[in-house]
């Protein structure tokens, strides 16, 4: 218990000026117990940005946005995967995985994204279109991702649409990154009417409150936003690139317009940067908890599967992505 206690005081060292001291202790037993599991079992944690700072900062082995754990995943050593985000992520990492055991802590963890668009409506619009490549972003089941042609994130996006040397593509699910990515490409970009429930309900007057009430703040936008949105910011691109730009720029006061625990994620390694926090949670990813995370390695519960039919050809559009 002494070990434990030494090992948490230090764990909390990081995350104090984003976790207050009384709320400390209710995390510290998940914490040191998690630490053991993930070693009795050779274990890994996959954390995604969004996720709250006891896991991102103190379980997590490998933290990033989307493109980033995908691309890690590829090189883990471990027998388990833990991924703490939602469960296409825990789907993505099973895909470049295939002989290792995924657990995803709550299987309810979903994407309103995700949920946006089925395989059948792919296969419905290449018969609108015949001959024009799907592009899906990774925010997608493995079933839709199985009906593509390529994936990409929001990092990449640009990129992978570019690489295909077309004059159109379909892109989907996400509407406002198609397009967002329209406007910076000469490539023709058919869009699909899905959103993200925490991006969408950003606005310019949210902006333009921001600039008033903080005067000289800089507004980085997620490309999920709403184009009138990315207009106004100062910046916009993927929650790494947001969290590149804080580290390079080190702008005096920033707000960053994406979910709310990506702040605080970011807060931890820049003290120097007053961080404004306009505060769009997602549900989905507070489903995943430091309680669920333990659980999840005690009782190896929530493994992901992919059927065999389904998983070849998604993780085929995964390593056109990464190969870009």
């Amino acid at each position: 218990m002494a070990n434990g206690l030494v090992r948490s005081s230090a764990l909390y060292d990081r995350v104090r000026r984003v976790i207050p001291p009384v709320e400390w202790p209710v995390f510290a037993d998940d914490i040191d117990a998690i630490l053991d599991l993930k070693r009795q079992q050779n274990a890994v944690i996959l954390a995604h940005n969004y996720q709250t700072p006891e896991i991102f900062h103190c379980v997590a082995d490998i933290v990033g946005d989307s493109l980033a754990l995908a691309r890690k995943a590829m090189a883990v050593e471990a027998d388990v995967i833990v991924l703490a985000g939602v469960h296409f992520m825990a789907e993505t990492a099973k895909l470049l995985n295939p002989e290792k055991t995924v657990l995803i802590p709550d299987l309810k963890a979903g994407c309103s994204l995700a949920d946006s668009i089925t395989a059948a409506d792919i296969r419905l619009l290449r018969q609108r279109y015949p001959g024009v490549p799907v592009v899906t972003y990774v925010n997608t089941s493995a079933e839709v991702k199985a009906e593509s042609d390529i994936c990409c994130t929001s990092g990449n996006a640009k990129a992978v649409v570019e690489s295909l040397g077309v004059p159109r593509v379909i892109m989907l699910p996400d509407e406002y990154l198609a397009r967002n990515i329209a406007a910076q490409t000469h490539v023709e970009i058919i869009a699909w009417k899905g959103h993200c429930e925490v991006h969408e309900r950003f606005t310019p007057e949210d902006i333009r409150q921001l600039r008033e009430d903080y005067p000289g703040v800089t507004v980085l936008a997620h490309p999920e936003c709403p184009p009138d949105v990315v207009a106004q910011a100062d910046f916009s691109g993927s929650t790494a690139a947001m969290s590149d730009y804080v580290g390079s720029q080190k702008p005096p006061r920033v707000v960053l317009m994406t979910e709310c625990s990506m702040s605080d994620n970011v807060a931890v390694e820049h003290p120097e940067v007053e961080f404004v926090r306009p505060c769009n949670l997602c549900p989905h990813m507070k489903r995943i908890t430091l309680a669920n995370i333990r659980s999840a390695l005690e009782q190896n519960r929530h493994e992901v599967r992919i059927e065999p039919g389904i998983s070849g050809r998604a993780r085929l559009a995964v390593e056109r992505m990464l190969a870009v």
